[in-house]
This record gives structure tokens, C-alpha cells and sequence, in this order.
């Protein structure tokens, strides 16, 4: 690989690991991968697994600032600076999304209702995004603004308009009435609809690598038919988050510093643009065991949860507002189709002993099902 040329090499003596600016641009032209690509839903890294690895053995593991066609951005190669990205300030309008608090429903009637749209995922042999998607919208729209809006999807839509054009342009009557008979757009609310977009990629994920490992997939079912809470479906909600240790739903995270920081002696600017590739250090073969392998396992050791190394809702005060509501809702579908149906064909055909792939975008995933 030719990696960026670095302007200063004694990185190890405190000073600054920079790219130089025509490295750079080779760097992010020739091994940067798409951020994501609107609509695709299948989200990418930045920058490749080797390219990550190449700047982290140059530069001993220090962070280094990348030049790129959008601005410089601080890259956090080192398992040491993610405690420190993690624990930074959160968003100050960031809340705990958890059922039960604010409008959202409390956990049992969370789990009826997802009882009920599930029937829309297996009343068909084949389950695709589309059919995920339609189960996932109707089934948050009733959680967050209750079982009137269950069939309303103009508030799925506005919801995107609000998101492109702002609350403050969104402002049209018909679309205020509609908000105000669903029981109004609050904040929490909004926050609680955005967390659950990821859903159905993520329970698409889980399903194809369930029925790529056979025996998981049957003490999985047999877990969930034994249990009518996903409160009460551990091995299940090891599957779902070892998916997204994975395929998380946002491979490379970014905050903007507020004030001037220092990262490994070196002090950066306030507004310094700063990107943790958490997909690279989720499958670190350095660091994390079998990386590349679909081990739900892992997730029942002890301290598993906190492990720096592997953050699917990221850690601290900035971690994923709405992780426990996307978990929960993750596992009881997953539940529900297992309860139902038998996975016996997949598109794409994965290979377990081999190291799956670095991506899956979900529009490609066809799952066929039979009754159990």
C-alpha cells in the first residue's frame, strides 16, 4: 500500500502525525471506501482495514491528521484513544431512549405489539428489506405514537422531509394536523422514530447470519420458543449484537471538538474534525478474537459490555441514545420469526468458516422461509 507521506516522523516524541497534501489525496482516492451511500442502506467504511492498519504501523498508533477532498479529519488508530473519544462531552440534545420513558411504551406492551406486526414478516416464503421495512415503520409508529398511527405512512415521510428541510420550513398545516392527531412530533419522540431506521437492516443481518450457522439458528429458535419476553432471550441478544459488532449501523464515527484537545501530547484546535473507524476496531485482528467470524458467544463473557474494543452503541456519555429500544425491538422480531419459520435459503450464500464479508448491504438479502 503507499500510505500518506508524513511531514513529521518522531511521532513517539509528542509532535503531530500529519499526511501530506498530495498523499492524502492519493490515500482517500485510492483506498477510501463511500461513508455511506444515501438510500443504499448499506453503510461502508472510510477507509480500508489495510490502509488502517498500514497508518497505524507507520506511525506507531498515534492518531494522524488525513487531508482529504472534504477537510482534515484526526484518525484514532489505537485502541488507548477510544476511551478518550467515547467519554468526550455527548450532544447536549442527546437523551436515553429506554421503553417505558417519555411516550414511548413500556416493555410488555413493546413486546405485544411486536408480536403482532411480526405476522407482516412471515406471511410470505421470502423475507426482503422491503417487507422488513413495512413491519419496523408500522410497528414504531405505534410504540412512539400509538396504535391510531399504525397505518398512517404519510408520518413516515414527513418525517424525512422534517429531516432534510428543517423543523422550521415543515410547517405546513395538513402536516401539523396530522402530527398533532398521532400525539405531536416532541423531541424524545422524533429521536425514538430516527433510532429505529437501523432495524431493519440489522434484523435482516442477524436473520441471513443465523441461517448461515444452522445450529445457532436452532438454539436460537428453540430459545425463543421457550420464552415469550426478549428481556428474557440472552443468546438471542448476543446474536443481534454480535451482528452489529460486525456490521454496525454507523461504521466510523465523528464528533467535532468544542475546545481545544490534546490527543497523545499533541493539542488540536477546537472545531478539529475527529473519526473513530469503529468497524476496523470491532474486527481488529490484533486485538479482538476471531474478528472476521460470527461468534455470538463472545458477548456472554464477563465484561463484555464494556469492552473498549467493541462498541456497537458506543460507550460513555456518547453512546447511542437509542441503543436499548433498538436492541429490544431487534430481538423480539428476530424472536418472532424463529418462533414462525425455519430459514432454509439465503441470498447472498455466506461461507462460516471463511471470514465474512466486510459489508452486507441489506437490498441484497432474500431470506426464504419455511413453517417449522
Amino acid at each position: 500500500m503507499t500510505g500518506p507521506r508524513t511531514t513529521q516522523s518522531a511521532v513517539s516524541r509528542g509532535q503531530q502525525a500529519r499526511a501530506g497534501r498530495a498523499g492524502s489525496v492519493r490515500f482517500v482516492a485510492g483506498r477510501a471506501l463511500p461513508l455511506f451511500v444515501r438510500g443504499s442502506g448499506g453503510a461502508r467504511p472510510v477507509f480500508s482495514a489495510d490502509a488502517l492498519r498500514a497508518l497505524r504501523a507507520r506511525h506507531g498508533g498515534a492518531p494522524v491528521l488525513v487531508r482529504g477532498l472534504s477537510g482534515a479529519v484526526l484518525v484514532l488508530l489505537d485502541r488507548q484513544e477510544l476511551r478518550q473519544f467515547y467519554e468526550a462531552e455527548a450532544d447536549a440534545e442527546a437523551a436515553v431512549l429506554s421503553s417505558g420513558a417519555g411516550g414511548i411504551r413500556p416493555c410488555g406492551a413493546v413486546s405485544s405489539i411486536i408480536a403482532e406486526e411480526a405476522r407482516h414478516l412471515t406471511a410470505a416464503a421470502t423475507l426482503d428489506l422491503a417487507r422488513a421495512r413495512h413491519t419496523v415503520a408500522r410497528a414504531a409508529r405505534r410504540i412512539v405514537l400509538g396504535d391510531a398511527a399504525a397505518a398512517d405512512e404519510h408520518l413516515t415521510g414527513l418525517l424525512g422531509r422534517l429531516r432534510r428541510r428543517g423543523r422550521e420550513r415543515a410547517g405546513a398545516a395538513d402536516g401539523h394536523a396530522r402530527l398533532g392527531r398521532a400525539g405531536a412530533y416532541a423531541d424524545r419522540e422524533e429521536r425514538a422514530l430516527r433510532a429505529m431506521d437501523c432495524i431493519p437492516a440489522a434484523l435482516l443481518r442477524t436473520l441471513l447470519l443465523l441461517a448461515a450457522h444452522p445450529a445457532e439458528q436452532d438454539a436460537a429458535a428453540a430459545e425463543a420458543a421457550g420464552s415469550a419476553a426478549p428481556g428474557e432471550l440472552p443468546r438471542l441478544r448476543a446474536c443481534v449484537r454480535e451482528c452489529l459488532r460486525l456490521y454496525p449501523a454507523v461504521p466510523d464515527l465523528i464528533r467535532v471538538t468544542r475546545a481545544e484537545t490534546e490527543w497523545r501530547g499533541v493539542r488540536h484546535p477546537a472545531g478539529t474534525c475527529v473519526l473513530l473507524p469503529a468497524h476496523f476496531h470491532q474486527r481488529d485482528p490484533e486485538h479482538v478474537p476471531a474478528p472476521h467470524v460470527f461468534v455470538p458467544g463472545r458477548w456472554k463473557t464477563p465484561g463484555a459490555d464494556e469492552d473498549i474494543r467493541m462498541a456497537p452503541f458506543g460507550h460513555g456519555p456518547g453512546r447511542c441514545p437509542g441503543d436499548r429500544l433498538g436492541l429490544l425491538i431487534t430481538t423480539a422480531l428476530c424472536a418472532e420469526v424463529l418462533r414462525r419459520r425455519r430459514i432454509t435459503g439465503t441470498r447472498p450464500v455466506l461461507d462460516p468458516p471463511g471470514p465474512l464479508p466486510v459489508a452486507l448491504d441489506p437490498r441484497g438479502i432474500r431470506l426464504t422461509l419455511t413453517r417449522r
